[in-house]
């Protein structure tokens, strides 16, 4: 018998020449030296070879595993370990957002989303016992609405949120902070997100720090109400304006669109959007308290049910909608999408800087315009000489005059020119005073509650704290042919800052001369804030004197489109 080469007897199981394709841990696990066992055939004495004795390695014999099956054993080995690693970063993950989603197995009204419940008669989602278990036993707890929404869907004003509506809060009411922490799982989350801003209330609406509640997930930007806007406004006027804005607040969105819930502006464009970029993803309609989020999916499954049978049924179990913030106190699903995915009403985020924080509940209702605008402006000749003040107006113009908002805004006129004009954009419940700024103190604490309201009554007005906030204005202006700012009131709405009015224009007056900024003071509640913002191109004026920014390639790739 031929005696075996050495390398055959070293590597008795190396594998065959025709294997090409080797992975590098294939390598390593083939060429890994196997120990291996060498007696001297001669018998070992002091002087000469002494025998080396090692221990008979495990698996050699008869039974060894091949090199086949250690390396399928290996890459088991690898499996389980990637599935082991896997697990582990799952429940950090779980670890990491604690607030995750809410759990749909307990029921909820399908109205605000409060979990139903049958003890006490005053929380929300209080439902009678009887009719609990009667829909309980039939499975059809989904369609039950709690107590507080069939009142609230008769028109009473009833709040839950504590330490807003003017209530200081109870075991009834459910806190701001726990609304916004119900809507903190959305940055653990793929998810299509759709940001509802109040057009009236611009600034006021609009959710600082969005990102630090939705992370990184796509944001489409609907800007409700725009039936609201005074006649023959240009909207393409206003969605200029309005990406303008978002642009300088850095938040990056998708697109814009400018809609009306009541007549359905604008709702089949983020139909369209919403299909396109949802990509069997969840929709969450997030916005401020108040901004009009219910009546805005009530718009969009009216629209939706035209094509999808599946938006059609859920019409039947929609959001309630009413003026009172935090109407919607915890998600609500609706099964709108017919491909996959889910539609989410979410409960609003209360802004402790807007109006309705202050107002009472039942005065809420003042504070939504029902209708078009219309732009009260002042000086205002009737104004003027029902209160006796046109010659002194007609020569000094505003200055030394207060004007005030109701009981909830008072300006102080400190130096402006003659010509000077301020339009009210506002609610027209709330009526405008014009009174001399050393007889406006009196006149608040005289007619606040009566002529100056909200609040109304005299027993509301006692418990009123007043305009404790005063911020000091100086609004600069270079171009005379338009409005030189906005003072937008949080909450309320905005009042346009006119430097010199064409209808007070004067023929001798020298522009070149004039000064170029106007000193106002503003009181408001505390704590609602006024911002000073560009003026928004309202009317057919807007539309005249509006300029659209000349934009770098860079820019035009980059900003997002408005649609209506």
């Amino acid at each position: 018998m031929a005696p075996k080469s050495l390398s055959a007897f070293l590597f008795p199981l190396s594998p065959p020449h025709n294997l090409t394709y080797f992975t590098p841990k294939f390598l390593r696990i083939c060429t890994k030296p196997s120990p291996i066992l060498c007696k001297s055939q001669q018998t070992p004495t002091a002087t000469t070879h002494s025998s080396v004795s090692i221990p008979d390695p495990d698996g050699t014999g008869a039974a060894a595993p091949s090199r086949g099956d250690q390396f399928l054993e290996r890459q088991k080995s690898f499996e389980a370990a990637k599935l082991v690693m896997k697990e582990v970063k799952k429940s950090k993950r779980r670890e990491k957002g604690k607030a995750l989603k809410f759990n749909t197995a307990v029921a909820s009204c399908y109205g605000c989303g409060a979990p139903l419940h049958t003890l006490d008669p005053d929380a929300p989602g209080f439902v009678d016992p009887d009719t609990y278990e009667l829909k309980k036993r039939h499975r059809q707890l989904r369609t039950v609405l709690c107590g507080r929404c069939r009142l609230l869907s008769h028109g009473h004003m009833i709040t839950a949120v504590g330490g807003n509506g003017g209530y200081s809060g109870g075991k009834q009411f459910v806190s701001a902070d726990e609304l916004r922490e119900k809507l903190s799982h959305l940055r653990h989350e793929k998810a299509l997100i759709v940001k509802l801003v109040d057009v009236v209330d611009f600034n006021g609406s609009f959710l600082a720090r969005l990102r630090d509640l939705v992370g990184a997930n796509p944001i489409i930007l609907v800007v409700t109400k725009v039936d609201l806007l005074p006649r023959d406004t240009d909207l393409n006027c206003v969605g200029d304006w309005v990406v303008e804005a978002t642009t300088k607040k850095k938040l990056s969105v998708l697109s814009v669109h400018l809609t009306s819930s009541k007549s359905l502006v604008g709702i089949a464009g983020v139909v369209s959007e919403i299909q396109k970029e949802k990509k069997g993803r969840d929709v969450y309609i997030l916005g401020s308290a108040n901004v009009g989020k219910s009546a805005f999916i009530s718009a969009l499954l009216k629209t939706m049910a035209l094509r999808d049978p599946a938006a059609a049924a859920a019409r039947k179990y929609k959001p309630i909608q009413s003026a009172v913030p935090g109407t919607t106190l915890g998600p609500i699903q609706i099964d709108a999408f017919l491909g996959g995915g889910k539609l989410y009403d979410t409960p609003g985020v209360h802004l402790h800087h807007r109006q309705a924080a202050v107002v009472h509940s039942e005065d809420l209702p003042a504070l939504a315009p029902r209708s078009r605008l219309k732009g009260q402006s002042f000086p205002n000749s009737k104004v003027a000489s029902e209160n006796g003040m046109a010659e002194k107006i007609q020569c000094n113009g505003l200055n030394g005059f207060s004007i005030f908002w109701g009981g909830l805004v008072r300006v102080d006129i400190l130096k402006v020119l003659p010509e000077t004009c301020l339009t009210f954009y506002g609610p027209k419940a709330l009526q405008i005073h014009v009174v001399p700024t050393d007889k406006a103190d009196e006149f608040y604490q005289k007619e606040l509650g009566v002529l100056l309201t909200p609040p109304t009554g005299k027993e509301r007005a006692q418990d009123w704290r007043g305009l404790e906030l005063e911020q000091q204005l100086q609004v600069k202006f270079e171009e005379v042919e338009r409005p030189a700012s906005d003072v937008a009131i949080s909450g309320l709405g905005w009042i346009a800052v006119e430097p010199v009015s064409k209808s007070l224009r004067r023929s001798d007056i020298n522009l070149e001369e004039t000064i170029k900024e106007l000193h106002l003071a503003v009181h408001v509640p505390k704590p609602v804030e006024v911002f000073v913002r560009p003026p928004l191109p309202v009317g057919k004026a807007g539309a005249e004197w509006y300029q659209y920014r000349e934009l770098t390639e860079k820019e035009e790739e980059l900003r997002p489109k408005w649609h209506y």
